[in-house]
């Protein structure tokens, strides 16, 4: 092969790997996960009911029945990749994951990292107690005792509305802080709407929410500017909202329906 040949044939081969690559970055993220059959989806594995490790050590909770069901929806196989609180969002902007569904609460500074879709799921942080406890408002909890977790969100909640002579006695953690509300240790608490489905399942009748503190929805994150992906995520959500799969999930996993804030977006 003469040197002419053999330049135009590399010249050649340079355009064909170019033109290759080219296409390749044109594809959107939603093209390549239905090119190749399977979804990566990203989800925490430490945080029951939502994400947890099944007896063989496999992901599931509602995260990954949720995950499930978006990979059944777009028609491929999904992929469950387990990610920590710190690690989920690195994990998705450098491609290691396509999409997260792992219970990541919606705020404005991490809006700056990801695209959020409509809520799939939501904490709602209320004051919780003895039915024959009175607290409808902030003042009602002046000359309580309430058990919070230490450092959580109902522990910061209450702190900031309670009156000065209420009692706020804070505990390692939820399991402790329940522990105390059922021996009559204290007649309020902080719970989530998590946390109160689960009191109710063994002390059914005993407790009652007595007002709502916060709400937080959770999201299915992509990548900035994954628009097409974002758009069939939301479009699942839509119809899982409308059959009631979403809600049937919720309450298999969480044991209660959908937070209303969450069925409603």
């Amino acid at each position: 092969m003469t040197f002419l040949k053999k330049t135009l044939a590399l010249a050649g081969a340079v355009a064909l790997a170019t033109s290759f690559s080219a296409v390749a970055m044109a594809q959107s993220t939603l093209e390549t996960i239905k090119s190749r059959g399977n979804i990566n989806i990203g989800m925490l594995v430490d945080f029951a009911p939502f994400g947890i490790l099944d007896e063989q050590g496999n992901p599931d909770g509602y995260d990954a029945d949720v995950a499930r069901l978006l990979a059944k929806d777009l028609g491929v196989e999904v992929n469950l990749v387990p990610v920590t609180g710190p690690n989920r969002i690195p994990y998705l902007v450098s491609n290691q994951v396509d999409v997260l569904v792992a219970s990541l609460g919606i705020t404005e500074e991490r809006a700056k990292q990801v695209d959020f879709s409509a809520p799939y799921a939501g904490i709602e942080i209320f004051v919780f107690g003895d039915v024959n406890t009175k607290a409808a408002s902030a003042e009602d909890l002046a000359n309580q005792n309430i058990a919070v977790a230490r450092a959580s969100t109902q522990d910061t909640s209450i702190t900031a509305i309670a009156p000065e002579t209420a009692n706020i006695q804070r505990f390692d953690d939820d399991s402790t802080a329940v522990q105390a509300l059922l021996s009559g240790q204290v007649s309020l608490m902080g719970a989530s709407n998590v946390v109160i489905s689960q009191i109710q399942s063994v002390a059914p009748d005993r407790f009652d929410v007595k007002f709502s503190l916060k709400r937080q929805s959770q999201a299915i994150a992509v990548r900035p500017g994954d628009a097409d992906l974002l758009a069939a995520v939301n479009a699942f959500l839509v119809k899982a909202k409308a059959s009631g799969e979403l809600d049937a999930l919720h309450q298999k996993w969480v044991g209660g329906p959908l937070p209303a804030f969450v069925s409603a977006e």
